[in-house]
């Protein structure tokens, strides 16, 4: 029987042996990649969410409503839902918004 002695990688399980166990890569690449990785990363994620949300947000500015949200369609479905006695206990159904609708 032939024994193996196993000798893990110098920066621990599952990193490469010929680049760093952590960042790009001594640093190599354009500077505000290298700033970008070395950020916290709520600092790095944080805007580039909130600029994806304002660009897919840029083609409904100039939308109009869809028909479910006009005050008659609402109006009737409030109504529907209290003939059927619909979610008595929270919601547009309520004793409360009931209230508020009569008055």
């Amino acid at each position: 029987m032939v024994k193996v002695w196993y000798e893990p990688p110098p920066y621990g399980p599952r990193t490469a042996l010929n680049r760093p166990a952590y960042g790009n890569g001594n640093d190599l690449g354009p500077k505000w990649v290298v700033r970008l990785s070395k950020m916290p990363p709520a600092r790095a994620i944080v805007p580039f969410v909130a600029g994806f949300l304002f660009l897919g947000s840029i083609p409904l500015w100039n939308q109009k409503l869809p028909y479910t949200l006009s005050p008659e369609y609402l109006a009737a479905q409030r109504a529907y839902m209290r003939y059927h006695n619909m979610n008595p206990i929270w919601g547009i159904s309520s004793q409360k918004a009931r209230a508020a609708d009569e008055h």
